[in-house]
């Protein structure tokens, strides 16, 4: 298991109770309305637009937040046009990150990040040096209480899902993009909810942090960057010890 996939679904748990929603739903209604502009604004014909508007929903996004971003990306409600960027590089320790950027001022997002890179001990990479050591994987976290594990994996494999795999208090399902949708329907027909799920870049190898102190930097210097109002997500390829997360999670 990746450190970062934990560290990620511990952030989860509290975006979705915490003030911080307020900006985790400014992000998503951005990456609502460039799905729609791209591919309409009907989920049922617009996969990606549907995968978000699932995204949204383990946020408990507004439906009305999520329609007034649908209609400003097909042109109804207006907005500024946004651009999606990708920066590559290296953390301390060799740790890859890749930034993923939407925009409407790409000078603005370029420093922004190239500061932080530089405040924090990281280099910057060129395009693809990175990122062809992730894959894109979908990603469902269901609570462990919802459902009995070999029940849970029925439903993955016949609907086409990849892995499972138990992580702390929930299961954790892998699925290629294709697929995703069709994992989240089958939870949804036997009344499954899932408490996160995404399509994101996963890491083809990990590279192993286990000293405290350092995972502390790493950490920060991913939250710095997630805390951009440009910044759509971040991925890594750090794994780190569960008793040093839930330690670092305990003081943040």
């Amino acid at each position: 298991m990746s450190g970062h996939s934990k560290w990620s679904t511990i952030k989860h748990k509290k975006a979705a109770s915490d003030a911080r929603r307020g900006k985790v739903f400014s992000k998503m209604a951005r990456e609502i309305m460039v799905a729609a502009r791209s591919g309409g604004g009907d989920p049922s014909a617009n996969i990606t637009l549907r995968s978000l508007i699932q995204k949204a929903r383990t946020y408990n996004m507004p439906a009305d937040n999520i329609e007034r971003a649908i209609k400003k990306g097909t042109g109804e409600g207006g907005g500024a046009a946004l651009e999606e960027m990708t920066y590559e590089g290296f953390a301390p320790g060799g740790v890859a990150i890749i930034v993923q950027v939407l925009t409407d001022n790409r000078n603005r997002s370029a420093a922004e990040v190239r500061h932080l890179f530089n405040k924090h001990g990281a280099s910057m990479a060129s395009q693809g040096s990175v990122s062809r050591g992730f894959r894109r994987k979908g990603r469902i976290v269901v609570p462990a209480g919802a459902v009995d594990e070999d029940r849970l994996m029925e439903l993955v494999i016949e609907a086409g899902g990849e892995d499972l795999a138990r992580e702390g208090d929930g299961f954790a399902i892998t699925t290629e993009p294709a697929a995703f949708m069709d994992v989240v329907d089958a939870l949804n027909a036997a009344g499954i909810e899932p408490e996160e799920s995404e399509v994101g870049l996963v890491p083809e190898s990990l590279v192993p942090v286990r000293d405290r102190g350092a995972a502390a930097v790493l950490l920060r210097f991913v939250e710095a960057l997630e805390d951009l109002d440009d910044v759509q997500g971040v991925a890594t390829n750090m794994d780190v010890d569960d008793a040093i997360l839930e330690s670092l999670a305990e003081e943040s």
